[in-house]
């Protein structure tokens, strides 16, 4: 029979939630009060570190896609986490380069934004739009420049999108840090974004990263929903998330090319 600190962990190995920490008198063991302050920290800087927005637009061109740079009303990281309206509303100079920036309607615009963790985005951003591009290659999707967004919300890629005049909107965007998870990026689908959609109007795929959801089975689920959003003309509560049956399907023929794998979106 197992004693019970083995259990506890086997537990713990399973997952990063702190639990089995063991006690040290009536408190906490100082390895785990060094782990905490570690992880507060990390948490605190992905909130507070600035985004490399050229960096970033380098490795998004890097991947053959033109780029575009624009920021929210909120002028600096104060006013953004202060005032999350100004977050969601276009500044007067990026409605300009977005309106200078637009052609002929597309099917997606993606946006990549900092959000609440730059962390999140130089980590997985590019990586995702990578993965992604077969996809959208093989269903013959056109996509707006890739837009670069600073001190962004996730409702100001309704504002891009319709200025960009695409059907749907993708909002890639750093999410609010966990103890765990400073790292996580999310991806906001928005069919006919336009400003005032809800957030109930959006799918989302989140806890993208290197210990949570791998970056190419987000970029399956992200071109999954966007053919669903493209062909019933919806996203939000009324579309539900089924790509984990045509995930099955691609994993059942893993002989399959990436370009093949696509024909199950």
């Amino acid at each position: 029979m197992s004693r019970p600190d083995d259990l506890w962990g086997r537990l713990a190995a399973l997952t990063p939630a702190r639990i089995g920490l063991g006690r040290a008198g009536n408190g906490l063991p100082t390895r785990e009060v060094l782990r905490f302050g570690l992880a507060h920290a990390e948490a605190r800087d992905a909130v507070h570190a600035p985004m490399n927005a050229a960096a970033v637009a380098a490795a998004i061109e890097a991947l053959g896609l033109r780029s575009v740079a624009v920021a929210s009303r909120a002028r600096d990281r104060a006013t953004y986490l202060r005032r999350p309206d100004h977050g969601r509303r276009l500044s007067e100079e990026g409605a300009a380069a977005l309106a200078a920036a637009a052609g002929a309607p597309v099917d997606l615009a993606l946006v990549v934004a900092d959000g609440l963790s730059a962390r999140a985005v130089h980590e997985n951003a590019a990586g995702l739009v990578a993965a992604f591009l077969p996809y959208a290659e093989k269903a013959g999707w056109s996509l707006a420049p890739v837009v670069v967004a600073e001190q962004a919300r996730v409702a100001l890629g309704d504002a891009i999108g319709a200025a960009l005049r695409a059907r749907a909107v993708a909002v890639l965007i750093g999410e609010r840090p966990g103890l765990s998870s400073p790292d996580s990026l999310g991806i906001y689908l928005t069919f006919d974004p336009k400003p005032g959609r809800s957030d109930a109007e959006r799918n989302c795929i989140s806890n993208v990263r290197a210990a949570g959801l791998p970056q190419a089975e987000a970029a399956f689920r992200l071109s999954w929903l966007l053919g669903q959003a493209l062909a019933r003309g919806l996203t939000g509560v009324n579309l539900k998330d089924e790509s984990d049956r045509a995930l099955e399907q691609v994993e059942a023929h893993p002989t399959l090319d990436v370009a093949c794998r696509s024909d199950a979106v």
